[in-house]
């Protein structure tokens, strides 16, 4: 019972050490990782697609600009050359010349002329003519790869600006980590929640301890991922996300924390990242939100503030109070520990009780022997009902040959 009590104790609390552990991901859902000495940069390229999307605000715009105005002065060039070369630039006076193209009496001309072919605009004043083969050519190319050219990037900046990524933005973490005592079972929790009012379809929950380990052979392992339990087999990890949700890990054997303790956990180095995937009710799209909680950022024997109260007709979700916590009563000795704590007493409680009522038969069993007298038939009736009140509590009688001795 000593034992029980000291698992149970809080003990002395030491002040948590101060870590400078790198993050893995960061608290708003971005990566921490940097691809360096990258030799196959070609391979970028055959993706241009999810290369470009990929890119930066300023150098998707700057691609886009590049795109359209490259192409304008190719072309432009092209158009310019073949009035240079046929000597419409000779002859802009002889009213009695067919030129490639009306109106076109310089390369500012050219330039526009090529915007205007590649943009279906169609101002009119200056047009091709049907003397000239080669501007025929010309024209069906650059109306061909203009159209190509415009498909790829109205593309590309369709996608960006329609990234699911941006609705992620409004799907929210708890700034901590809790563990506490759930149905009498240590637990390791963190709240989820979406802000706005058009839902998360099918939105599931993951989970991924990130810790250094070695193996037996002495490999070490930096950055290795265990799956931390969150309802999988159970189906609790498909959320119907109305509502903000704590979501609870289980501390039971198949837990990598079984053997952590308050102390044990304070001192450990890890990072608990977790993932919440959806589809976007409004677009169909996928989206994928991220965070992640280091040792200090997971409080032991705390517990969420409710944010839902029931109101006039409705349910308000107070987002003031989402990430508060208070302080409850949780032992401080490892899930293991508390497990066995919890099955001796069992034990005891299952065993001192018919012990304690076995020793009452006797004594009842003994008083009426004494008044009946010592002889053997008297003794053999209380011992058979000694015999049968102890089979009646939960014990064994004793075997046929102690009874008869």
């Amino acid at each position: 019972m000593a034992q029980e009590n000291a698992a149970f104790s809080p003990g002395p609390e030491e002040p948590p050490r101060r870590r400078g552990r790198q993050r893995y991901v960061e608290k708003d859902g971005r990566c921490n990782v940097q691809h360096g000495n990258v030799r196959e940069t070609y391979r970028y390229l055959t993706d241009l697609f999810t290369t470009l999307v990929d890119l930066q605000w300023r150098l998707s715009l700057l691609f886009f600009v590049l795109a359209y105005a490259l192409t304008w002065l190719f072309f432009g060039a092209i158009w310019w050359l073949i009035a240079y070369g046929r000597g419409d630039l000779e002859h802009l006076e002889d009213t009695a010349w067919t030129p490639c193209v009306n109106n076109l009496n310089g390369f500012v001309a050219a330039f526009l002329f090529s915007i205007e072919t590649e943009t279906t605009i169609g101002y009119g004043h200056r047009v091709i003519t049907d003397q000239c083969p080669e501007g025929i050519v010309l024209l069906l190319l650059q109306a061909i790869l203009g159209s190509m050219v415009n498909a790829f990037m109205v593309g590309c900046m369709f996608v960006k600006i329609s990234q699911p990524n941006k609705r992620a933005a409004t799907l929210v973490f708890s700034s901590h980590a809790v563990v506490s005592l759930r149905d009498g079972r240590l637990c390791l929790m963190f709240r989820v929640g979406d802000l706005r009012s058009s839902h998360i379809v099918e939105a599931s929950i993951r989970a991924k301890l990130i810790r250094s380990r070695q193996t037996l052979e002495g490999e070490f392992i930096p950055l290795h991922q265990t799956d931390l339990s969150v309802g999988f087999d159970t189906g609790d990890d498909r959320l119907f996300l109305v509502s903000p949700l704590v979501i609870s890990h289980e501390i039971d054997a198949a837990s990598p924390f079984w053997e952590a303790s308050r102390r044990a956990l304070e001192r450990d180095d890890f990072e608990i990242v977790v993932i919440l995937e959806g589809m976007v009710e409004a677009t169909g799209m996928t989206c994928q939100a991220r965070s992640s909680y280091l040792v200090d950022e997971v409080l032991w024997g705390h517990r969420f503030t409710s944010v839902l109260t029931l109101e006039d007709g409705f349910y308000e979700v107070d987002y003031a109070s989402f990430h508060e916590t208070f302080e409850v009563p949780t032992p401080s000795c490892s899930a293991r520990e508390l497990a066995e704590a919890a099955a001796r007493l069992d034990a005891h409680l299952y065993w001192s009780i018919p012990s304690r009522l076995d020793e009452k038969v006797e004594e009842e069993g003994a008083g009426e022997g004494a008044g009946e007298g010592a002889g053997e038939e008297a003794g053999e009736g209380a011992g058979e009902g000694a015999g049968v009140d102890k089979e009646q509590n939960g014990c064994l009688p004793p075997p046929e040959s102690e009874s008869k001795v």
